[in-house]
Formats: structure tokens, sequence, C-alpha cells
């Protein structure tokens, strides 16, 4: 009998293993399948210029873990096509297309390649536009949005969602964004919108704001307005170029939104679509207090930011279906916690030391130094602003004497707080990674590699979009006997001239449009005008065809 028992427990232990495996193998199989599946909805998010001395001073000042810590997955690589330190125009081309590119560049290769590791470039594809994660996102029926905390027409949301020789080409990327049919786009840069002669504004005499209007766009300019509304297209143009930073709003601005508030209300709206949606978000200014040395700004914005990234995840934590990738594009400013003041006395210096001082300040440099009157009359006022209290003689003595009152008060604050700066420039050391949601990526990536995984994710490739978005107009065209110029008499505005037979069509540069006789064909893609040449959706040459 004994023997028949261990018989009996025997099989049931062979069927209770079996049961097991196969388990195991029906979970890993829907684990597969899970990684194949696209993904419904991805949400970029980047803090720009934020090393991670900022995030740890952040995490301190506030005294709580941030969002973003939960999210820590790995490190990202930032340098260009060029240099070891890279430059927010080429580094957003990189996360958003997948390419390494040089200086100043949106959205196209580059000319010169030279960082070891980094891809050749050949002369004929040197400065060709290539497709964004936005782009693919728009052709597979998903909603879009970008937000950013300086003007949209910036080099971050640029990368995203333009492609220009140039980055400080604000009205060209004005149009292009407009034109793209991205649909919630909230953030400042109204000047480049709108003719007239600021440094920003339309030269060509045409009116993007009215053409958002026509477009059906909700345009909003207050917070209030952002809020209330209950469109499905939103054009937020909260200020003529960049908003205030978060911490001077309530002095400074109140009618303005916040990140948070914006990545909110963008997420409302884009998940309307019920096939998912692309949303890119940027903290812009952590990059600006870096340049300027101001750790009180630097704080100001990545707290700004983290509290954009918990919006974020609050959605993605009700869902399975939404991915969230938040990094900086680049280091800026080399801070550190600790400087010459605790050479010997680092490890018996505790946090209040770094962080108490930096909490008297009630605003920002930016915000600060917006107060001072033009006689300077009220300059220990402005310091008080900025943290600087009960001013010793030698600090009173600097300030009155001072012929950069920015970096003046920026050393004195950054001596109190025992924090040290090594340059006023972008770094090129790793940036952390931060991920959540379904098959988020975890370890060391290189920062062209983001464009692939989303891209990936939302089930698409960069490879085949680029063949479907961006062809040379000229040899495209020739190819079906048609013929080619570029009518330049309007320097802003030079277009395309296509013409075979009686017939004849017009690709104006920076939008998706066709124009034949009287009219107006839309295109799946933008027209861009890049290295002397014009670059077309492969559609428009099938369009033309067509018409003949």
């Amino acid at each position: 009998m004994k023997n028949i028992g261990r018989k009996i427990i025997s099989f049931a232990l062979i069927g209770s293993l079996t049961a097991g495996s196969f388990a195991f193998a029906a979970r890993e199989e829907a684990k597969e399948k899970q990684k194949s599946k696209p993904i419904k909805n991805v949400i970029m998010m980047v803090m720009d210029g934020t090393s991670a001395g900022a995030t740890t001073l952040a995490r301190w000042y506030k005294g709580a873990p941030l969002a973003l810590d939960e999210m820590a997955s790995g490190a990202v690589r930032t340098y260009s096509a060029e240099s070891a330190i890279t430059d927010s125009a080429p580094a957003a081309t990189a996360m958003a297309t997948g390419f390494k590119s040089n200086d100043k560049y949106i959205g196209i290769l580059p000319s010169v390649v030279n960082s070891p590791g980094a891809s050749p470039i050949s002369k004929e594809r040197a400065m060709k536009p290539v497709a964004n994660v936005l782009e693919g996102a728009e052709l597979m029926g998903k909603a879009t949005g970008i937000i950013a905390t300086s003007a949209i027409q910036h080099a971050t949301p640029a990368g995203f969602s333009a492609h220009v020789k140039h980055r400080n080409l604000f009205p060209d990327i004005a149009e292009q964004q407009v034109y793209q049919d991205i649909e919630v786009v909230l953030g400042g840069g109204k000047e480049a919108l709108l003719p007239g002669s600021g440094t920003n504004n339309r030269k060509d005499n045409e009116n993007m704001l009215e053409v958002i209007k026509k477009k059906g766009y909700d345009v909003v300019e207050t917070r209030d307005d952002l809020l209330r509304s209950t469109s499905d297209k939103i054009w937020g143009v909260f200020a003529d170029d960049a908003l205030a930073q978060d911490m001077n709003r309530p002095y400074t601005r109140p009618n303005e939104p916040t990140l948070a508030e914006m990545t909110k209300k963008a997420i409302e709206t884009l998940s309307k679509d019920k096939d998912g949606f692309f949303l890119f978000v940027e903290g812009s200014q952590p990059d600006w207090a870096a340049h300027a040395n101001d750790p009180v700004g630097i704080i100001s914005e990545v707290l700004a930011f983290d509290k954009a990234v918990a919006e974020a995840l609050s959605f993605a934590k009700k869902r399975n279906d939404t991915l969230v990738i938040a990094v900086s594009d680049h280091g800026n400013s080399g801070i550190t916690i600790g400087n010459r003041n605790t050479d010997q006395s680092y490890p018996e210096t505790p946090v209040s030391a770094y962080v108490d001082p930096l909490k008297k300040a009630r605003m920002t440099l930016e915000g600060a130094m917006s107060q001072l009157k033009a006689d300077k009359s009220n300059l220990e006022e402005v310091a008080r602003l900025y943290g600087l209290d009960s001013l010793t003689a030698d600090e009173k003595k600097k300030l009155n004497e001072s012929n950069n009152l920015r970096k003046t008060l920026t050393e004195l604050l950054a001596a109190r707080a025992n924090l040290g700066f090594t340059t006023g420039g972008h770094t090129g050391e790793d940036v952390f990674l931060y991920t959540y949601g379904p098959n988020r990526p975890i370890g060391t990536f290189e920062n062209t590699d983001l464009a692939h995984i989303m891209a990936k994710a939302m089930g698409f490739q960069l490879s085949d979009l680029n063949k479907r978005l961006f062809v040379n107009a000229k040899e495209n065209f020739a190819a079906i006997g048609a013929t080619v110029t570029i009518d330049d008499t309007d320097a802003q505005n030079p277009k395309l001239i296509v013409k075979k037979g009686k017939t004849v069509a017009e690709f104006p540069a920076n939008k998706n449009i066709m124009i034949a006789g009287n009219k107006t064909y839309e295109l799946e893609g933008l027209v861009v005008n890049s290295a002397e040449q014009f670059w077309v959706p492969k559609q428009a040459v099938k369009l033309f065809k067509q018409i003949q």
C-alpha cells in the first residue's frame, strides 16, 4: 500500500507540475503578445537642461520623493553628431526622429558627423528632413499634442513637430506646426503666429492665428479659458514668448496655466480619440535657470515639471495601454551639492545647510530681477526676494559694485547654500531615464533609441515613415515626366512649381497642401525646403499624376 501511495503522490505531483508549467507558458506567451501589441497612448516628457544634481536638489527642497523617482529605469547618452555636448535642437531631433544631428538643426539630418559611433552621412542625404514620432502617430490615426513653457516654436517642441535648418526660424516652425494638424498645442509663442516687426514676428504677412481659427481650433489665451474649453482641438497662446517661471507666476502672470494644468487638460482632450494619442510635454525652463546658475529657478522648474509627470502617471496608472517616458535632453551648469566651502566639512554638513538658504527666496532670479527699479534704489529688496536677507557688509559691497547683478546675485546665494557650478553652458554627461507602462524601456540607451522605442510602441517604423513622407521632389516628379522649378520671388514664401503638359501645381513650403487650378488638396505630410531642395510626401507625386 505504501508503494501504491507513493505512485499516486508522484502522479499527482507530476500533474501539478505539468499544470504549473502550462500556466507559466501561458503567462509567458501572454507577455510576448503584449510586447508585440501596439500601445494606445504615448506621453513623452522632457525637462530641458536638467542634470542629476538638479533633481537631487529639488527633492531635498521638496522634502519628499518626486513623482519621477518611482519611474527611474536607466540612463540616456546625449551627445550629438558633432559634439560630446549637445544643444537642444539636435537632442530633440535625435529623440523625435532617431537620427543624431548638428547644432541648430531641427528635424533634418546632419551635414557634419565626427562623434565616435555616430553613423556617417553622405553628401546626398545631408540636411534631408526626417520624420518624427508625432507625424507617425498622426498617420496612425492618433490624436497628437505638444506642450511647452517656452514659446511653442522653441527648439525642443520644434524637434517633435518641424523640419528647419536653424532653430531660430520661429515663423517657419510656427507655420509647419499649424499645418501638421496637431490637435492640442499649448504654450507661449504668439508672436511667431502674427505679422509684425518683432524679432519672431512673421515677415510673410500671413496671420497664422486666423488660419488656426479657420481650422476649427478653440484658441485660448488664459488659464480659465483653457480649463473651460470642451473642444477636441485647442490651441493655447498664453504669452508672446515664454510663460512665467512657476514660482513667479502668482506674482507676475496669474492668468497663465501651470505645466501640470496644461498636461492634464491635454490628456483629457486627446484621450477622447478612440485610436489613442501621442503627447509631447516640455518643461522648458530648468535649462534657462541652469544657464543663469540660478538654483531657485532650477528648483522651481524641476518641481513644476514633476507635477506634470504626476498628472501623466495618474492617467497611466488607471489603465494598461499608456507608456510614459520622461528624460532630460542634456545636462546644464554642472550643478553640485557641495562646493569649495565644504571641501573639508562635507561629512558633517546637514541637508539644511544646502536647502534652508534657498527656501528664503520668494521668486527666482528672473522674477526678482523683474522687480528691480531703473535707478536700482530697491536693490536690497530685490536681493531679499531672491532669498538674500540680512546682507553682510561684504555682500552689500559686491552688489553695489556689480557690473552684472544677475551673476552676482546667483554667486552670493550659491555661496550661502554651498552649491557649485562649473559652467553657464550645457554639459555632456548621461542623464537619467524615467519610464512607466507596458514594455517600458529599462537600461542605458542612445537618445536616438527613444524615437524607435516610441515608434515601435505605437506600431510603426520610422524607416518606413521616411520613405512615405519625405522624397526628393525633383527626382520623383522627373520620374513621371514632370518639370520642377522653385519660385522664390517672395523670399518669405518659396514654393515648388511642378508642370507636365497643361497641368501645373504649386507646393508652398512649410504647408501640407498642393494647389492645382482652383483646387487645394491636403497632403498627409509637410512640404519642406531644405538643402536647396524641396521634399514632399510620396503621396504628392501620386496625387499630381492623378489630376493630369
